[in-house]
């Protein structure tokens, strides 16, 4: 698995949008995803993971309690695939994690938390056409004949009826990305995708590294951060537009008006 770290913020760029020309179209169009973490030291683990203990046998007991609990007014249909996109949005531990097409985004991501501004983070870099040419050959054919890169929901729910129908741990895994229906501008603005295992015990990093070429791991320094931070929030790339409404919008006031070197906090 290719690592990069970057030196500055040119560097950044040439990193993100790498490998992103289409010699067919003759355009640039990338077939990266990207997942900024504000702390390079951190795993790609899903929030069921988190959970500890046998994480593997909640996640069913988890879905099936919101989809009981939550108004179904609130799902377009009525699809396993639907209520899990609605129920990670909300917070729900699953296994699915958030991805996003853009690279600003990620970078939003890897510079937000103040708190670990003396840490290095990561962007990981993951190519899903290349994910997708792993999957079984009839989840590849659904794409083939939709001649679309990535999974809807509503494609999902046609092939896929439930998350059994994925496979399991018997194989060696496999991994798609699914682009959730516009439930809100959050997911609009984030330009957003999420990723799903077809075991929810498949740990990432591991299967990447048996898989040559398939992601990268872009280190940022912890000196580079304030750079880039600034240059972003200049680009209108911040909280207030990737998450509107007033949460998004005190979350970016607080982070404007925060010193660059905050003093010790005082003893209470």
């Amino acid at each position: 698995m290719e690592e990069v770290r970057i030196s500055s913020w040119n560097d950044l760029q040439e990193a993100l949008f790498h490998d992103s020309w289409d010699p067919q179209l003759e355009r640039f169009r990338s077939r990266w995803v990207f997942r900024g973490l504000s702390n390079a030291d951190y795993d790609l683990v899903t929030t069921l993971m988190r959970l500890g203990g046998p994480y593997q046998e909640l996640e069913r007991h988890l879905l099936r309690n919101f989809r009981k609990y939550a108004h179904r007014s609130m799902v377009e249909r009525d699809s396993i695939w639907h209520w899990l996109s609605l129920a990670k949005h909300h917070g729900l531990p699953s296994r699915l994690l958030d991805w996003t097409y853009s690279p600003l985004v990620a970078m939003h991501f890897a510079t937000a938390n103040l708190d670990h501004f003396q840490r290095d983070s990561v962007i990981w870099a993951v190519n899903y056409h290349h994910a997708h040419s792993l999957l079984p050959a009839r989840l590849r054919e659904v794409l083939e004949n939709e001649g679309a890169h990535s999974f809807t929901v509503d494609l999902l729910s046609r092939c896929l009826p439930g998350l059994d129908d994925l496979g399991g741990p018997d194989g060696p895994g496999s991994l798609l990305f699914m682009e959730p229906p516009s439930i809100d501008d959050r997911i609009v603005n984030q330009f957003a995708l999420f990723s799903v295992t077809s075991d929810p015990a498949l740990r990432l990093v591991p299967w990447f590294k048996v898989h040559p070429g398939m992601a990268r791991r872009i280190l940022i320094p912890a000196s580079l951060k304030w750079e880039i931070r600034d240059k972003l929030d200049q680009a209108n790339i911040t909280e207030r537009v990737l998450f509107p409404g007033l949460d998004g919008l005190s979350l970016w006031l607080k982070r404007q008006y925060s010193p660059k070197n905050p003093a010790a906090p005082t003893p209470g």
